[in-house]
């Protein structure tokens, strides 16, 4: 239909006009006011706590205690269970936030400005690996990095931004395709990149050595320190994308660890859900899929602008992380995922594929049509609240979001 494609093409035209910039770090309720005193954002779309999974759980009990609205987490988990905490999703505060997405007021956040549009997107700090909140992390060692990153790496990030002018986002992923990352579970090179930006700002504005050098081991420990800046600059990408009449594009990818969610841009901010898939990866030592929580996470935002699983011919190194098979069929992911994309992002290009650049705007229609679904790299959690992460995998979005949203464009557009 002639609406649909003009809807898609403007729709690839936002995505690709976007100029995404890092213009600052700070709490979250400075720039979400509605996120206010036991109000709590998490990943995946709405659900409330007698369907949460284990480590969304473990998670949420843990940010309470964190904000100081419970003394212990036993006491936190009844808090929740009794509706004494409001439960929203990221996405509706124009956040995003990775496995258990857990955002709540006083946690840092970073901003990223779409300068084309004018729109700003949040995610919180990347903890870190080992025991973390995001995959249901909950102890004294968890909480206290939490602290720390409000406290400490937070202010002194948000200094060292603010006065570079801010960085732009979308060089440092064209830069780290061509050096092996595909930004969803491999960010070694634009954290690197990232860190070369920031170490001279984060050096001009510290008043203190110790800090600074704390600051800089923590974010040159942390191979997955841009997922987060990955993830907020997607959203910030992919909302100008909403509401075109007739498109069928994905705006957003999100799970939960109970239900998986899509939003797509011709049928506004409407959630199409099914039931979340497991995961299919390679697990640490001493861990199997018996021990697996089913997926989670608002990262699958990366997939919805083409990184993460859609580049990942850019990385034959997390073929091999995610259990996905050899450095060859990586390649094949990526050309799959061309086989549901509107098109492709001529800035972000994949040597190993001559530079093709990478399949970018999921169609529904296309989904539908070729029985293709979305793939998406992803960390595997441990079922069980405050265990944390067990592996790392590939997993495919549940084909029954698409077959809702095609039908529910088609009746928008009174078509069969």
């Amino acid at each position: 239909m002639q609406i649909i494609d003009d809807g898609n093409r403007e729709a690839l035209k936002r995505m690709l006009e976007g100029d995404p910039v890092l213009i600052d770090v700070v709490p979250a309720r400075s720039v979400m006011p509605a996120l206010r005193e036991r109000v709590l954002l998490h990943s995946g779309p709405p659900i409330e706590w007698p369907r949460m999974c284990g480590p969304m759980r473990g998670a949420v009990a843990g940010a309470i205690v964190f904000e100081g609205w419970a003394p212990d987490l036993d006491t936190a988990v009844k808090m929740a269970a009794s509706g004494a905490i409001a439960f929203h999703p990221n996405h509706h505060f124009d956040a995003v936030g990775p496995m258990t997405g857990i955002t709540t007021q006083s946690m840092p956040v970073m901003v990223v400005e779409n300068r084309r549009f004018g729109n700003r997107a949040y995610c919180t700090l990347n903890e870190g690996l080992g025991k973390v909140m995001r995959f249901g992390g909950n102890d004294a060692e968890v909480l206290g990095r939490l602290a720390w990153l409000r406290d400490v790496l937070g202010p002194d990030l948000g200094s060292a931004v603010r006065a570079a002018g801010g960085f732009e986002l979308k060089s440092i992923v064209a830069r780290g395709l061509s050096m092996g990352d595909e930004m969803h579970q491999r960010n070694v090179a634009c954290t690197g990149l990232v860190m070369r930006q920031l170490a001279p700002w984060l050096a001009r504005t510290s008043r203190d050595s110790g800090r600074l050098a704390e600051a800089l081991a923590f974010i040159g420990g942390n191979d997955q320190f841009f997922l987060n800046m990955a993830m907020a600059m997607g959203k910030a990408i992919m909302d100008p994308v909403r509401g075109i009449e007739g498109s069928s594009v994905v705006t957003a990818m999100c799970r939960n660890g109970t239900d998986f969610g899509i939003r797509v841009s011709g049928t506004g901010d409407t959630w199409f859900v099914a039931p979340v898939e497991m995961p299919q990866g390679l697990y640490f030592a001493g861990f199997s899929a018996a021990d697996a929580n089913p997926d989670m996470g608002d990262s699958a935002i990366v997939e919805t602008i083409g990184i993460g699983g859609f580049a990942m011919a850019a990385s034959p190194a997390v073929a091999g992380f995610v259990g996905a098979g050899s450095a060859s069929s990586a390649a094949i992911y990526t050309r799959t995922m061309g086989e549901i994309t509107v098109g492709e992002n001529p800035e972000w290009t994949i040597p190993a594929l001559d530079f093709q650049g990478v399949p970018t705007g999921i169609d529904v229609r296309l989904v539908v049509d070729t029985g293709l679904a979305p793939v998406i790299n992803t960390g595997i959690a441990h079922k069980q609240a405050g265990v944390g992460q067990v592996g790392a995998g590939v997993v495919r979005a549940p084909m029954a979001c698409f077959t809702q949203a095609v039908r529910a464009l088609a009746r928008r557009l009174n078509v069969e």
